[in-house]
């Protein structure tokens, strides 16, 4: 009787798992589609001119891989590089420098602001040297990229001419990550799954919607509207700064845009769990406010909605009922089926579309762990820097 009682219980669990993703489906932007691309542009008759803005803290190693990509942008107008060598141990600056005297291209200045002040965290204190160094060119754009991000020759100017045909204020896409190693192979295209679930691309695009994100490696922003929103002053203690500005933005009146990326990419290796457990950990709890509250709600969505079909499969299997097994089996199968195209995205097979549960437990772990060292002290950490939560930070106007 106990028992029947549990499977049925469990049964009405999983329907509610099955509405959920019947509703994701349909309901939440597309988010599982990859179509959104850099939108339909024409080139401009004039370019205007653009300053890149790479903060770099240790990156000796992809440096290599990356900045001669920059110095090689086939971009029509006057642009101009600023590495900001953000208190390196590994000769970041001076390797820069020798990649420059050795690949040409465009002008490249290295400059270096100091440890960052009380309030602000120690990336966005680098673009703001940055972006400091770039007003002394009057640039009509700013393009922010990270250190291990490689752009095709002609990322700039697709960029600058998607910006100026749709009047974007932020145009930003999603590097493509890299995926050779198992684990990779397991995770990466499930992060960028699960940021599109949370910030649909379509929605980002709306003018008017609420929605906004970016993504930090590949962000172009025009200058008068960092003026205008305050960028990066206004958001000096964030440590999910992509989304952070996308937010400023839209709050100025801006319009902002978001999408996969076809040709810029993340040269930066993650072989091992740790190196992505470290990765998703340090900013899982940012992401929730820092809230209890939050993440108790994170943990039981990511359960009901990611590890319940499963468990119904073999729970209903195990308890004789077939109502139960057939709606877990009809939730994973949804599950799986809006995982196809982001797998094929990143040239995956499909059939890790149904290993998605065992990547969501990952996550759901990851997102405790990130709360737990949280709370011992630790905070969110950026290349060997640790912050303490927000309402630690203070507010300097």
């Amino acid at each position: 009787m106990g028992q029947t009682a549990a499977v049925g219980a469990f049964l009405w669990i999983t329907v509610v798992s099955l509405a959920a993703w019947c509703w994701l489906l349909f309901g939440q932007g597309f988010f599982w589609r990859t179509d959104v691309r850099l939108p339909r542009r024409r080139e401009p008759d004039e370019w205007p001119s653009v300053c890149v803005v790479v903060p770099a803290r240790d990156e000796a190693a992809v440096l290599p891989f990356s900045l001669p990509s920059l110095l090689a942008q086939d971009y029509p107008g006057r642009a101009e590089v600023f590495l900001v060598d953000d208190g390196s141990t590994d000769g970041t600056g001076e390797l820069a420098r020798e990649l420059s005297r050795r690949h040409g291209g465009l002008p490249l200045t290295v400059g270096s602001p100091g440890e960052p002040p009380t309030g602000w965290t120690g990336k966005l204190w680098a673009v703001r040297h940055g972006i400091g160094l770039a007003r002394a060119r009057d640039p009509e754009y700013l393009l922010l990229t990270d250190a291990d991000i490689a752009h095709a020759p002609d990322s700039l100017r697709a960029l600058v001419a998607a910006a100026r045909t749709g009047d974007y204020d932020v145009v930003s896409q999603m590097a493509r990550l890299r995926v050779a190693s198992l684990w990779e192979r397991l995770v990466v295209p499930a992060f960028v799954y699960f940021f599109a679930q949370l910030y649909p691309f379509r929605w980002i695009g709306r003018r008017g919607a609420r929605t906004a994100a970016a993504a930090g490696g590949c962000v172009l922003l025009r200058a008068g509207m960092a003026q205008q929103a305050r960028v990066p002053e206004s958001i000096r203690h964030a440590v999910i700064d992509d989304v952070a500005l996308a937010r400023v933005v839209k709050g100025a009146g801006g319009h902002v845009w978001l999408g996969l990326a076809d040709r810029v990419d993340s040269v930066r290796p993650y072989p091992r769990l740790g190196d992505l457990w470290r990765m998703v950990s340090r900013s899982a709890y940012a992401q929730l406010r820092h809230n209890p509250l939050l993440l108790l709600g994170a943990v039981a969505g990511l359960a009901l909605v990611y590890l319940v079909p499963p468990a119904a499969v073999v729970v209903g299997a195990a308890g004789g009922s077939a109502a139960t097994a057939l709606a877990g089996a009809s939730a994973w199968a949804v599950m799986a089926g809006t995982y196809v195209p982001m797998l094929r995205y990143y040239r995956q097979p499909w059939w890790l579309a149904p290993l998605l549960p065992f990547t969501a437990s990952l996550y759901l772990l990851m997102t405790v762990d990130s709360a737990v060292q949280h709370h011992r002290g630790r905070g969110a950490a950026w290349k060997g820097r640790t912050y303490a939560r927000p309402d630690a930070v203070p507010d300097e106007g």
